[in-house]
Parts: C-alpha cells; sequence; structure tokens
C-alpha cells in the first residue's frame, strides 16, 4: 500500500511539473497556421506583410484594408476602403501602407496604426487598371494595366509623401494589347531596375526607373502567363500565375537581363491566388477566387507554402 501512495504521489509530481513547463514554453512556439480565412465576400486582391507578423489585404470590392496576425491568422478591417479597389500593396518601416486603386486610378498611403489615409493621389482619369507597387530607390512605384505608363511617388526628407505623382512613360520592348499589361512590379537583383511582368502575353520585362524604357527578360522561351504578384529574394523571382494556380520560381542573372524557370510550385489549395509575399521562410498568398461568382457570403483565404 506505501509503494502504490508514492507511485502516485510520484506521477502527479511529474505531471505537475510537466504542466508547469509547457506553460512556460514562448508563445511563438506555437504553429502557425498554413490556411486561414478572411471575411465573407471580401475579394482579396492584394498582401504586404510587415513590420512583424501582421499581414494587410485589400478588397476589390470597396477597398477595405483587412489586417490578420500571422501568429493566430486572426484579423480585422483597419481602414474603410473609399468604394474602389485596393489591389496591389506594400508597407514601409513607417507604418505607412502604399495601395494602388485599380480601376479607381488612384494610389493611397494608409496608416497602418490608426487607418487613417495619410494622402490620395489621382494617378489617371478615365480608364485605367492601377494595379501593383513597389517601394525601390526612394521611391513608390505604380503599374497601370491598362495604360503604358508607371506613376512615381518621389518620396522626400524622412519619407515625406509628395504632393503628386510623376508619369513615366513605358517605351521600348513592352507594347500594350488587349486585356491585363503590366502588373506586378519587383527590384532586379542588382537593385539597378525594376521588373514587370505582362500578364496577357506572359514576358518579363526589366525597366529602367528613370526614362521607363523596358527590354524584354531572355527567359530562354518560357512565358509568365497570367503573370500577378511577383517576389524577389536574392537572385529568385517569384511570379504568381494566377489562374494557372502556379508559382513559377525563376533565377535571374545579376542584372535581370536573363533568366530561368527553374521550377514551379503548386498546391491543392490554391484558388487563383493573386501574389505573394514572405515571413518566417514562407510564402503567404490569397485567394482571389476569380473563377468564382462572388457573393457576399463567398468564402476567401489564405494560404501558406514553402518557397
Amino acid at each position: 500500500m506505501v509503494v502504490r501512495m508514492r507511485s502516485a504521489i510520484l506521477k502527479t509530481a511529474l505531471s505537475a511539473a510537466l504542466m508547469v513547463t509547457l506553460a512556460g514554453l514562448p508563445a511563438q512556439a506555437a504553429t502557425k497556421p498554413g490556411t486561414f480565412p478572411l471575411p465573407n465576400g471580401f475579394q482579396p486582391e492584394g498582401i504586404a506583410i510587415g513590420p512583424g507578423p501582421y499581414a494587410y489585404f485589400g478588397s476589390r470590392v470597396d477597398g477595405d484594408v483587412y489586417r490578420a496576425d500571422l501568429r493566430t491568422g486572426k484579423g480585422s478591417v483597419i481602414s474603410q476602403g473609399p468604394g474602389t479597389p485596393s489591389l496591389g500593396m506594400k508597407t514601409d518601416g513607417r507604418g505607412r501602407l502604399f495601395v494602388a486603386g485599380g480601376t479607381g486610378g488612384d494610389a493611397r498611403v494608409v496608416d497602418v496604426r490608426t487607418g487613417k489615409v495619410l494622402k490620395s493621389y489621382e494617378l489617371a482619369t478615365g480608364t485605367s487598371f492601377v494595379n501593383d507597387v513597389i517601394l525601390f530607390g526612394g521611391a513608390a512605384y505604380f503599374t497601370d494595366s491598362a495604360n503604358p505608363v508607371l506613376y512615381k511617388l518621389d518620396l522626400g526628407r524622412g519619407g515625406a509623401l509628395p504632393d503628386e505623382a510623376v508619369n513615366i512613360p513605358l517605351s521600348g520592348d513592352i507594347q500594350y494589347t488587349t486585356g491585363n499589361n503590366a502588373n506586378g512590379i519587383a527590384p532586379s537583383p542588382d537593385g539597378k531596375s525594376l521588373l514587370i511582368v505582362q500578364s496577357n502575353t506572359g514576358k518579363l520585362f526589366e525597366v529602367d526607373p528613370s526614362t521607363g524604357v523596358t527590354a524584354e527578360v531572355d527567359l530562354g522561351g518560357e512565358v509568365l502567363t497570367n503573370g500577378d504578384g511577383l517576389l524577389l529574394s536574392g537572385r529568385t523571382l517569384y511570379a504568381v500565375l494566377n489562374r494557372l494556380n502556379t508559382i513559377a520560381v525563376i533565377g535571374l542573372s545579376r542584372d535581370a537581363s536573363s533568366g530561368e524557370v527553374v521550377r514551379r510550385i503548386t498546391d491543392d489549395r490554391f484558388d487563383v491566388p493573386t501574389t505573394v509575399a514572405s515571413y518566417g521562410h514562407r510564402l503567404y498568398l490569397p485567394n482571389a477566387r476569380f473563377t468564382t461568382t462572388p457573393t457576399p457570403d463567398t468564402t476567401y483565404d489564405v494560404v501558406s507554402v514553402k518557397p
């Protein structure tokens, strides 16, 4: 009897010690969700991540901005939209979110702490599709899928926002045709130029950011049809091919004059992902579900994959 009592006491003590040990583990040891939902009917398109483990998503319906904690997948709308789309977006180190306005022909800069719109810019009148944005060389550059031009916001001292944008016409190899033209945008590996993908032709172009002159990147005959968001990591370019439910992984030369599609990432969870951002050795993509008729109750989510 005494032996049994001692055994029971020992088991209880060990269980208590184990519970204390587990309780003391840091929160970041928990597994991050590989998939998490966005609000029903949200119709996401763009994604930006950081500072920290926070992702921002724009709605194609009304331009709302939703923030999610990548550690839990939970989030909420932090900024009400203007009633026109929010598409491509990027954050800077000053807590600001730069947002491409799609058919609204505009751009906005949002304070991610308060959700307040710090400044709005009318970039185009008439038909336009301001699609994506990159922060590069002290400026923000926006693509327009309907017009052969880059819109540039020159950031001043301390990141000061300018009064208006500068238009940089695109020339050289790129030729606009019917459909979505210039879409995703990223820097080149050497940091001297920009890269843009033309969705309808599947071509990738290097762009001189000061003149707008473009040169086609030699991909050895490969095409990036339905190319959308771009993400550069070192000399590796990730190009989301939205309706193909694929990420093309491209090894680029340092000057981006040439490249090779080294592999393609697919996943059963992809449902027309549009763009990509990285955090913690994972790639995160919002499923835009372009091939699904949208309703206020249509579900949307975000998936993460290994690079």
